[in-house]
């Protein structure tokens, strides 16, 4: 029991530390992954809020 503690307690503090999607520090972020380790989700986010940045991104 003790174990999955662990486990559920470091995967919530490692994927808190990450970039929200479209932030400025996600675009780098993304930048520096090779490309095709992408997944499709990342390249139309990549897209839509680093190359064609729309007006709700503001």
């Amino acid at each position: 029991m003790k174990k999955l503690l662990l486990v559920l307690s470091s995967v919530l503090l490692i994927t808190a530390c990450a970039p929200e999607v479209g932030t400025k520090a996600w675009c780098e972020q993304l930048e520096k992954k090779p490309k095709g380790d992408w997944t499709a989700n990342e390249a139309k986010d990549y897209a839509k809020h680093c190359i064609f940045k729309s007006d709700d991104d503001k």
